[in-house]
């Protein structure tokens, strides 16, 4: 096993045990997210860095198995055998648990600790990502610093400007319906090249 892979499960492992949180919760943290590094397994061509995970994701344990991954998988054109394939999709959310309801019942942003202890030691050990998907505006502000517009709809209408690596997305909840009818451009300029890319590099 190369250095790097060592690295890589050891950072996967640390996050999987990983209770940081615990106190701010009150419930028992559940880091959720997709990435196998075993000694054979090939790191996938495509990442998908969201925000954090749902009440539904957590009870599950299983990234976006709830109606925003249906309409993500929608989005990617492709099905549930291939998204949830680790040798095609890793599935790196800014915060691997589910922080809570705030008090207006909303789930809380992701905390900040979470990205800080383990945003860069994993990318790190991920060099051979080829596609990036960025998945609301906690995600694309982290990885796209100041290149990030001021708000996620500007960013998401620049996405040519990221290359052909980088694709911002707005979060596929039901909630954005009204969002994605106020701008048609998403589904009918970005969604093709995005399928486009998607099949290209899973056919790498």
């Amino acid at each position: 096993m190369s250095d790097t892979r060592e690295k890589l499960c050891a950072v996967v492992n640390d996050i999987r045990a990983c209770r940081n949180c615990v106190d701010d919760f009150g419930f028992e943290p559940r880091p959720v997210f997709q990435l196998e590094v075993g000694p054979s397994q090939r790191v996938p061509p495509i990442a998908i860095f969201g925000q954090a995970p749902g009440n539904q994701v957590h009870l599950k344990g299983r990234p976006f198995d709830d109606p925003s991954g249906v309409r993500l998988r929608q989005w990617l054109g492709v099905d549930e055998a291939a998204f949830y394939d680790p040798r095609n999709f890793a599935i790196l959310p800014m915060a691997f648990c589910f922080p809570g309801y705030d008090a207006k019942g909303g789930d809380r942003p992701p905390p900040k600790i979470c990205a800080t202890l383990w945003r860069e030691k994993l990318l790190a050990c991920l060099p051979e990502i080829k596609l990036k998907l960025l998945v609301g505006s906690y995600a694309q502000r982290w990885h796209l610093g100041g290149e990030a517009q001021k708000t996620l709809t500007a960013t998401v209408e620049n996405w040519r400007a990221y290359g052909p690596d980088t694709i911002p997305l707005p979060h596929p909840s039901w909630r954005n319906n009204i969002w994605l009818k106020n701008h048609p451009w998403f589904e009918e300029d970005l969604l093709p090249v995005l399928r486009r890319r998607v099949r290209t590099n899973l056919s790498q």
